[in-house]
């Protein structure tokens, strides 16, 4: 009886550490679709920018991020705390006015990107110019934060993010 209570009262910090919250609400931004509306607002809430997480629904590696790393809390304060944050249907219908003011349809937009592999994260500066891109999905939540901290700090002007992300690995 001791050994599971000792057990059950060393496990309860875990739970309150990783907090899982819906990223459907939690790590995505409300989407108004006019995106050069949205840099304003970037703007006016001293964000780094806006990223992109180019997603299709039947895509397992989207779902595998949403379900075990989008989802965690402090993943969604990190980001949102520097970044308005939206999905992009790759294949969707949707209407959206990029960054330049032009009418155009999420699967249209995700093609000029070059998107041709879900999920992919863009990070876009406060003019709409692109900074970085990721493919892919992020193998832990430390590498997808790793992969905000390169953006958030500006590494991203210096070297390639795989050499940044070794050369992190290499100091601890």
């Amino acid at each position: 009886m001791r050994r599971w209570l000792l057990g059950l009262l060393l496990f309860f910090p875990l739970l309150a550490a990783a907090e899982v919250r819906d990223p459907e609400k939690y790590f995505f931004d409300d989407k108004l679709g006019n995106f050069k509306e949205e840099l304003q607002v970037a703007k006016q809430q001293g964000k780094k920018g806006i990223m992109f997480f180019f997603e299709l629904d039947d895509c397992p590696w989207c779902a595998r991020m949403k379900a075990t790393i989008l989802n965690q809390s402090d993943v969604q304060d990190f980001f949102h705390q520097h970044f308005m944050i939206f999905p992009i249907d790759v294949a969707g219908d949707v209407p959206m006015t990029d960054f330049k003011g032009r009418e155009i349809q999420e699967k249209a937009y995700a093609l000029e990107n070059r998107v041709r592999a879900t999920p992919v994260v863009m990070f876009f500066d406060l003019e709409g110019n692109q900074i970085t891109r990721f493919t892919g999905a992020a193998k832990s939540k430390e590498d997808f934060l790793l992969l905000g901290r390169y953006v958030v700090d500006g590494v991203y002007k210096e070297m390639p993010f795989e050499r940044y992300k070794k050369a992190q690995a290499e100091k601890k």
